[in-house]
């Protein structure tokens, strides 16, 4: 397929993606990288936020990823997450408390203060990604 590529999605624990895809968008460390079919080589570091795969056959598959790297070549897009979540998976009451969870995270010092805005920053990520998903069906 000239207007497709393969895809996988994978996470220490499992492997949630192996389909073809007519394009993808991906979050970088630093901002959203869009992925089409015969796209030059690349290697980069994930961020934390929605990664959209359209499939070949039209429809999109939505998916929360957390750090990690990505990987194009030859055709292949690979991408190895430290955490991943399929968007229908995800339970808006969970990830609201999640939110209110890291809110409250005592922050002292530079790394404590870190891991807040990142855990505050990701269940944020879940929640547009919940309402962008809600608003496309």
């Amino acid at each position: 397929m000239a207007n497709a590529f393969g895809c996988t999605l994978v996470t220490p624990e499992q492997q949630l993606f192996d389909e073809q895809i007519a394009y993808a968008s991906v979050p970088g460390w630093d901002g959203l990288l869009g992925v089409a079919p015969e796209r030059a080589p690349m290697l980069i570091k994930l961020g934390s936020g929605p990664l959209r795969l359209d499939l070949a056959t039209g429809n999109s598959r939505w998916f929360f990823v957390a750090g990690g790297f990505a990987q194009m070549k030859n055709n292949q897009l690979t991408l190895v997450a430290q955490g991943a979540i399929e968007a229908d998976q995800l339970d808006a009451a969970k990830v609201k408390t999640e939110l209110q969870e890291a809110q409250a995270l005592e922050a002292i010092g530079d790394e404590q203060t870190e891991q807040k805005r990142l855990a505050i920053e990701a269940a944020n990520h879940k929640l547009e990604l919940l309402n962008q998903v809600g608003s496309s069906h």
